[in-house]
């Protein structure tokens, strides 16, 4: 949570808090040179490495000494915003043991399957920074456009999808060379992700409340279901048969069919649902609101 300045660990089997980890951190002890005394950030998003040890936080700013600067959600990189870090925290100790300097205003972040690199999208600067996991450093820095925001990454770890909400393309970047390719989805992109064969590209269209499937060997939209009103953040089914999105601005998450792109069901979540997540263990959804709660829904046949 950006606003209390924490990263909260719950246990999907029992729903109990593990661990509420404070995102003070001294940068120095760190390894990062330029920086002394205590410095805090704000938490926007996570994503865990393949094998589970590592846990990636963007921050949406950092706050302490060097930082004055803060970056908004109306920018362009001619404002000159400070550029913030990405923390990792080890799973064993839920402690922030490395930070990584990246863009201006860090949102989504996403580990490629090799583990080899993290991908951060930065609002406010317009690109992409790649961390090599191994170096433990950005390696490359790609420029986007106007709003990067949604990531996913091809399960081989060749290709990264990149959603550009000021726009309406997502950049298809080759993980090898980082070349990329534009693919033209619909205005305002958010949330992407990757049927299981990777046949399919699904992406969140914003301003329109709608969800779109893109077909990746003819590059073209296929489906498209209208889902409520300012469509945000998505997810997929374990078995690849669902996708869950919450409508920002209707309150709800609905649940789509993919094999035919039919609502099957839309409840009323919360004041501003901006977080979803399929949890495949428990077959559980986990909704995250503005106002800092989190909702679990089951979507087992069993329960």
């Amino acid at each position: 949570m950006m606003y209390s300045h924490s990263v909260t660990i719950y246990d999907a089997r029992n729903l109990e808090l593990v661990k509420s980890i404070s995102d003070q951190v001294n940068l120095k002890d760190l390894g990062i040179k330029g920086y002394s005394g205590l410095h805090r950030g704000a938490p926007v998003e996570g994503a865990f490495s393949p094998d589970g040890k590592h846990l990636y936080v963007t921050n949406y700013a950092m706050y302490g000494k060097g930082f004055n600067r803060e970056g908004t959600d109306n920018c362009n990189p001619s404002d000159n915003y400070d550029r913030s870090f990405l923390y990792r925290i080890n799973t064993e100790s839920w402690s922030i043991d490395a930070a990584y300097k990246v863009g201006v205003v860090p949102k989504v972040v996403e580990v490629s399957p090799d583990n080899k690199f993290v991908l951060v999208s930065n609002w406010c600067s317009y690109d992409l920074s790649i961390v090599s996991t191994e170096l433990g450093k950005v390696v490359k820095t790609i420029k986007i456009g106007p709003y990067p925001r949604g990531i996913t990454i091809s399960k081989d770890s060749q290709y990264a999808y990149v959603a550009q909400m000021g726009g309406s393309v997502v950049h298809r970047i080759n993980l090898v060379n980082f070349e990329k390719e534009l693919l033209s989805v619909g205005s305002n992109p958010r949330a992407l992700v990757l049927s299981p064969d990777n046949a399919y590209l699904y992406a969140t269209l914003n301003s329109a409340g709608r969800v779109i499937a893109f077909d990746l060997s003819t590059n073209k939209v296929v489906k498209s279901v209208k889902t409520g009103s300012a469509a945000r953040s998505l997810d997929i089914s374990a078995d690849g048969s669902a996708l869950y999105v919450v409508n920002y601005t209707s309150n709800t998450l609905a649940k789509v069919r993919v094999s035919d792109f039919k609502v099957l069901q839309k409840i009323n979540v919360c004041s501003r649902p901006i977080g979803v997540t399929y949890e495949k263990l428990q077959q559980r959804v986990w909704v995250a609101c503005y106002g800092g709660s989190i909702k679990v829904f089951s979507d087992s046949p069993s329960q």
